[in-house]
Protein backbone atom coordinates (compact mmCIF):
# COMPACT_ATOMS: atom_id res chain seq x y z
CA UNK A 1 0.00 0.00 0.00
CA UNK A 2 1.30 3.30 -1.15
CA UNK A 3 1.73 5.89 1.52
CA UNK A 4 2.12 9.75 0.98
CA UNK A 5 4.01 12.14 2.70
CA UNK A 6 1.16 12.44 5.39
CA UNK A 7 0.65 9.12 6.34
CA UNK A 8 4.18 9.30 6.79
CA UNK A 9 4.16 12.16 9.27
CA UNK A 10 0.72 10.43 11.08
CA UNK A 11 3.20 7.10 11.41
CA UNK A 12 5.89 9.21 12.93
CA UNK A 13 3.83 10.90 15.29
CA UNK A 14 2.14 8.09 16.10
CA UNK A 15 5.03 5.70 17.38
CA UNK A 16 6.61 8.42 18.91
CA UNK A 17 3.95 8.85 21.03
CA UNK A 18 3.87 5.46 22.03
CA UNK A 19 8.08 5.93 22.61
CA UNK A 20 7.38 8.38 24.73
CA UNK A 21 5.32 6.40 26.94
CA UNK A 22 7.89 3.62 26.78
CA UNK A 23 10.70 5.94 27.64
CA UNK A 24 8.24 7.31 30.59
CA UNK A 25 7.92 3.93 31.89
CA UNK A 26 11.59 3.23 31.14
CA UNK A 27 12.52 6.09 32.97
CA UNK A 28 10.37 5.43 35.66
CA UNK A 29 10.89 1.73 36.41
CA UNK A 30 7.25 1.38 36.50
CA UNK A 31 6.11 -1.59 33.38
CA UNK A 32 2.57 -0.45 33.92
CA UNK A 33 2.67 2.52 32.30
CA UNK A 34 3.24 0.63 29.15
CA UNK A 35 -0.27 0.50 27.68
CA UNK A 36 -0.31 -1.76 24.91
CA UNK A 37 -3.19 -1.08 23.31
CA UNK A 38 -2.34 2.42 23.04
CA UNK A 39 -0.32 1.38 20.24
CA UNK A 40 -3.60 0.35 18.30
CA UNK A 41 -5.60 3.10 19.45
CA UNK A 42 -2.81 5.72 18.10
CA UNK A 43 -2.63 3.52 14.85
CA UNK A 44 -6.32 3.72 14.47
CA UNK A 45 -7.25 7.26 14.98
CA UNK A 46 -4.01 9.20 14.30
CA UNK A 47 -2.94 7.10 11.54
CA UNK A 48 -5.89 4.91 9.87
CA UNK A 49 -8.75 7.55 10.89
CA UNK A 50 -11.29 4.35 11.68
CA UNK A 51 -14.55 6.14 11.42
CA UNK A 52 -16.05 3.92 14.19
CA UNK A 53 -13.61 5.03 16.72
CA UNK A 54 -12.94 8.70 15.74
CA UNK A 55 -16.30 9.07 15.54
CA UNK A 56 -17.17 10.22 18.84
CA UNK A 57 -14.33 11.72 20.38
CA UNK A 58 -14.91 12.49 23.78
CA UNK A 59 -15.87 8.45 24.41
CA UNK A 60 -11.94 7.81 23.06
CA UNK A 61 -11.35 8.86 26.89
CA UNK A 62 -14.80 7.60 28.73
CA UNK A 63 -14.43 4.43 26.96
CA UNK A 64 -10.88 2.80 27.64
CA UNK A 65 -10.23 4.92 31.01
CA UNK A 66 -13.64 3.04 31.96
CA UNK A 67 -12.62 -0.15 30.90
CA UNK A 68 -9.78 0.22 32.43
CA UNK A 69 -11.18 1.03 35.99
CA UNK A 70 -13.47 -1.64 35.17
CA UNK A 71 -10.26 -4.52 35.25
CA UNK A 72 -8.12 -2.49 37.92
CA UNK A 73 -10.89 -3.19 40.39
CA UNK A 74 -12.00 -6.19 39.28
CA UNK A 75 -7.87 -7.58 39.98
CA UNK A 76 -8.44 -6.65 43.15
CA UNK A 77 -11.41 -9.88 43.92
CA UNK A 78 -10.14 -12.73 45.45
CA UNK A 79 -11.27 -14.78 42.85
CA UNK A 80 -9.52 -16.92 40.09
CA UNK A 81 -7.86 -15.34 36.52
CA UNK A 82 -10.40 -16.87 34.19
CA UNK A 83 -13.05 -15.14 36.66
CA UNK A 84 -12.04 -12.29 36.58
CA UNK A 85 -11.32 -12.39 32.93
CA UNK A 86 -15.37 -13.22 32.69
CA UNK A 87 -16.67 -11.06 34.42
CA UNK A 88 -14.68 -7.91 33.22
CA UNK A 89 -15.86 -9.02 29.66
CA UNK A 90 -19.78 -8.96 30.91
CA UNK A 91 -18.92 -5.29 32.74
CA UNK A 92 -16.85 -4.06 29.67
CA UNK A 93 -19.91 -4.92 27.60
CA UNK A 94 -22.43 -3.34 29.77
CA UNK A 95 -20.20 -0.12 29.71
CA UNK A 96 -20.15 -0.47 25.93
CA UNK A 97 -23.80 -0.48 25.65
CA UNK A 98 -24.49 2.36 28.37
CA UNK A 99 -22.13 4.52 26.18
CA UNK A 100 -23.39 3.64 22.84
CA UNK A 101 -19.68 2.61 21.71
CA UNK A 102 -18.16 0.13 19.59
CA UNK A 103 -14.55 1.10 20.57
CA UNK A 104 -13.25 -2.48 20.40
CA UNK A 105 -9.84 -1.10 21.96
CA UNK A 106 -11.69 -0.82 25.19
CA UNK A 107 -11.80 -4.96 25.74
CA UNK A 108 -8.04 -4.42 25.67
CA UNK A 109 -7.85 -2.12 28.31
CA UNK A 110 -10.18 -3.74 30.42
CA UNK A 111 -8.43 -7.09 30.85
CA UNK A 112 -4.95 -5.49 30.70
CA UNK A 113 -5.10 -4.73 34.63
CA UNK A 114 -5.80 -8.18 35.06
CA UNK A 115 -2.85 -9.91 32.66
CA UNK A 116 -0.03 -7.97 34.24
CA UNK A 117 -1.84 -7.74 37.61
CA UNK A 118 -1.87 -4.04 37.92
CA UNK A 119 -1.87 -2.65 41.57
CA UNK A 120 -0.48 0.53 41.33
CA UNK A 121 -2.54 3.59 40.42
CA UNK A 122 0.11 4.24 38.12
CA UNK A 123 -1.98 2.29 35.50
CA UNK A 124 -5.37 4.08 35.88
CA UNK A 125 -3.25 7.47 35.98
CA UNK A 126 -1.28 6.28 32.27
CA UNK A 127 -4.81 5.69 30.79
CA UNK A 128 -6.10 8.71 31.64
CA UNK A 129 -3.11 10.88 30.28
CA UNK A 130 -2.33 9.12 27.01
CA UNK A 131 -6.52 8.54 26.00
CA UNK A 132 -7.06 12.35 27.22
CA UNK A 133 -3.86 12.65 24.55
CA UNK A 134 -5.60 10.92 22.05
CA UNK A 135 -8.98 12.61 22.25
CA UNK A 136 -7.35 15.72 21.58
CA UNK A 137 -5.44 14.43 18.80
CA UNK A 138 -8.54 13.63 17.01
CA UNK A 139 -10.39 16.74 18.25
CA UNK A 140 -7.39 18.36 15.88
CA UNK A 141 -7.56 16.51 13.36
CA UNK A 142 -11.47 16.88 12.92
CA UNK A 143 -11.76 13.77 10.98
CA UNK A 144 -14.77 12.81 13.38
CA UNK A 145 -16.89 15.65 11.19
CA UNK A 146 -19.62 14.43 9.39
CA UNK A 147 -19.74 11.15 10.82
CA UNK A 148 -22.79 9.42 12.30
CA UNK A 149 -23.61 8.53 15.85
CA UNK A 150 -22.58 5.95 17.63
CA UNK A 151 -25.18 3.13 17.85
CA UNK A 152 -25.81 0.72 20.56
CA UNK A 153 -24.77 -3.08 20.29
CA UNK A 154 -27.07 -5.25 18.96
CA UNK A 155 -27.94 -8.09 21.36
CA UNK A 156 -26.94 -10.95 19.26
CA UNK A 157 -23.63 -9.20 18.79
CA UNK A 158 -23.40 -9.13 22.34
CA UNK A 159 -25.01 -12.91 22.67
CA UNK A 160 -22.09 -14.62 20.62
CA UNK A 161 -19.81 -12.51 22.24
CA UNK A 162 -20.36 -13.72 25.14
CA UNK A 163 -21.10 -17.47 24.02
CA UNK A 164 -17.55 -17.28 22.28
CA UNK A 165 -15.56 -15.85 24.97
CA UNK A 166 -17.14 -18.07 27.74
CA UNK A 167 -16.13 -21.15 25.13
CA UNK A 168 -13.12 -20.43 25.11
CA UNK A 169 -12.13 -19.42 28.43
CA UNK A 170 -13.78 -22.54 30.21
CA UNK A 171 -12.07 -24.64 27.64
CA UNK A 172 -8.26 -22.98 28.35
CA UNK A 173 -9.23 -23.31 32.23
CA UNK A 174 -9.69 -27.28 31.78
CA UNK A 175 -6.67 -27.31 29.80
CA UNK A 176 -4.96 -26.40 32.12
CA UNK A 177 -3.85 -23.17 30.35
CA UNK A 178 -5.92 -20.42 32.46
CA UNK A 179 -3.38 -17.57 31.21
CA UNK A 180 -4.63 -17.64 27.57
CA UNK A 181 -8.53 -17.12 28.42
CA UNK A 182 -7.55 -13.09 27.95
CA UNK A 183 -5.47 -12.15 24.88
CA UNK A 184 -6.60 -8.74 24.47
CA UNK A 185 -5.31 -7.91 20.73
CA UNK A 186 -7.56 -11.11 19.78
CA UNK A 187 -10.90 -9.85 21.28
CA UNK A 188 -10.41 -6.61 19.76
CA UNK A 189 -10.57 -7.69 16.20
CA UNK A 190 -12.96 -10.75 17.05
CA UNK A 191 -15.36 -7.61 18.49
CA UNK A 192 -14.97 -5.83 15.67
CA UNK A 193 -14.83 -8.84 12.77
CA UNK A 194 -18.68 -9.44 14.48
CA UNK A 195 -19.25 -6.05 13.56
CA UNK A 196 -19.08 -6.16 10.06
CA UNK A 197 -21.77 -6.98 7.21
CA UNK A 198 -19.41 -10.00 5.81
CA UNK A 199 -16.41 -11.57 6.82
CA UNK A 200 -14.70 -13.68 4.03
CA UNK A 201 -11.94 -16.23 4.83
CA UNK A 202 -9.27 -14.76 3.37
CA UNK A 203 -9.92 -11.74 5.18
CA UNK A 204 -10.19 -14.47 8.57
CA UNK A 205 -6.64 -16.26 7.07
CA UNK A 206 -5.13 -12.52 6.51
CA UNK A 207 -5.66 -11.27 10.20
CA UNK A 208 -4.93 -14.40 11.60
CA UNK A 209 -1.28 -14.22 10.17
CA UNK A 210 -1.06 -10.91 10.98
CA UNK A 211 -2.15 -11.18 14.72
CA UNK A 212 0.48 -14.59 15.13
CA UNK A 213 3.23 -12.84 13.08
CA UNK A 214 2.84 -9.76 15.70
CA UNK A 215 3.24 -11.50 18.95
CA UNK A 216 6.17 -13.95 17.09
CA UNK A 217 7.71 -10.35 16.75
CA UNK A 218 7.17 -8.93 19.85
CA UNK A 219 8.88 -12.02 21.80
CA UNK A 220 11.52 -12.71 19.56
CA UNK A 221 12.94 -9.63 19.61
CA UNK A 222 12.41 -9.17 23.46
CA UNK A 223 13.95 -11.85 24.14
CA UNK A 224 17.22 -11.02 22.05
CA UNK A 225 17.00 -6.99 23.28
CA UNK A 226 15.90 -6.87 26.89
CA UNK A 227 15.30 -2.57 26.70
CA UNK A 228 11.77 -1.73 26.52
CA UNK A 229 12.25 1.30 24.13
CA UNK A 230 15.12 -0.60 22.12
CA UNK A 231 12.64 -3.16 21.78
CA UNK A 232 9.68 -0.99 21.03
CA UNK A 233 11.41 1.12 18.68
CA UNK A 234 12.43 -2.18 16.41
CA UNK A 235 9.34 -4.01 16.54
CA UNK A 236 6.85 -1.71 15.53
CA UNK A 237 8.51 -0.70 12.06
CA UNK A 238 8.75 -4.42 11.61
CA UNK A 239 4.88 -4.77 12.37
CA UNK A 240 4.36 -2.31 10.13
CA UNK A 241 6.11 -4.06 7.31
CA UNK A 242 4.08 -7.24 8.08
CA UNK A 243 0.99 -5.29 7.94
CA UNK A 244 2.05 -3.90 4.62
CA UNK A 245 3.45 -7.01 3.08
CA UNK A 246 -0.36 -8.79 4.17
CA UNK A 247 -1.67 -5.47 2.42
CA UNK A 248 -4.56 -4.84 5.34
CA UNK A 249 -4.78 -2.01 8.26
CA UNK A 250 -5.18 -4.11 11.57
CA UNK A 251 -4.80 -1.65 14.41
CA UNK A 252 -4.69 -4.22 16.97
CA UNK A 253 -1.40 -5.82 16.14
CA UNK A 254 0.85 -3.01 16.78
CA UNK A 255 -0.45 -3.45 20.65
CA UNK A 256 1.59 -7.13 20.61
CA UNK A 257 5.08 -5.74 20.69
CA UNK A 258 4.07 -3.98 23.33
CA UNK A 259 2.35 -6.50 24.99
CA UNK A 260 5.13 -9.21 25.22
CA UNK A 261 7.19 -6.52 27.27
CA UNK A 262 4.65 -6.27 30.20
CA UNK A 263 3.54 -10.09 29.90
CA UNK A 264 4.63 -11.99 33.05
CA UNK A 265 7.18 -15.16 32.05
CA UNK A 266 4.23 -17.36 32.33
CA UNK A 267 2.46 -15.87 29.19
CA UNK A 268 5.50 -14.34 27.41
CA UNK A 269 7.37 -17.57 25.92
CA UNK A 270 4.33 -18.76 24.84
CA UNK A 271 1.95 -15.63 23.54
CA UNK A 272 2.71 -16.27 19.70
CA UNK A 273 1.29 -19.69 20.03
CA UNK A 274 -1.99 -18.62 22.08
CA UNK A 275 -2.19 -15.93 19.86
CA UNK A 276 -2.29 -18.11 16.84
CA UNK A 277 -4.96 -20.42 18.51
CA UNK A 278 -7.03 -17.73 20.03
CA UNK A 279 -7.19 -15.86 16.43
CA UNK A 280 -8.35 -19.50 14.37
CA UNK A 281 -10.34 -19.70 17.13
CA UNK A 282 -12.53 -16.64 17.40
CA UNK A 283 -12.04 -15.33 13.97
CA UNK A 284 -12.85 -18.83 12.86
CA UNK A 285 -16.03 -19.13 14.45
CA UNK A 286 -17.09 -15.50 13.29
CA UNK A 287 -16.32 -16.72 9.22
CA UNK A 288 -18.31 -20.32 10.14
CA UNK A 289 -21.24 -18.36 11.42
CA UNK A 290 -20.91 -15.93 8.37
CA UNK A 291 -21.29 -18.66 6.07
CA UNK A 292 -23.89 -20.85 7.74
CA UNK A 293 -25.87 -17.62 8.27
CA UNK A 294 -25.40 -17.33 4.23
CA UNK A 295 -26.43 -21.35 3.83
CA UNK A 296 -29.24 -20.92 6.05
CA UNK A 297 -30.44 -17.68 4.40
CA UNK A 298 -29.94 -19.24 0.58
CA UNK A 299 -31.93 -22.50 1.84
CA UNK A 300 -34.92 -20.54 3.72
CA UNK A 301 -35.21 -18.17 -0.12
CA UNK A 302 -35.09 -21.98 -2.28
CA UNK A 303 -37.61 -23.40 0.12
Amino acid sequence: MSLTKRDVRDYLIGFALVLIMVGIATWLHDYEIILPEIGALTTGMWIYHTPTWVSQPFKIFLAPSGTAVIGFVVNQLPISYPEKVGITLLLILLLLNVLRSTLAPSFATGLLPIIINATHWSFILAIFAFTLTLMIGVLLQGHYKGLPAGKPLHYQHMLGFVLAAAIWVGAVWVAGYPQMAGIPPVLVVFFEASQLPSYSGRLALQQIVALSGAATIGVLVHLVIASWLLSALITLPLVFILLQLLRIKLPAAYAFPLLALVLPANMFHTLPIAATIAACYFLGAVFAYRKLAALTGLASENN
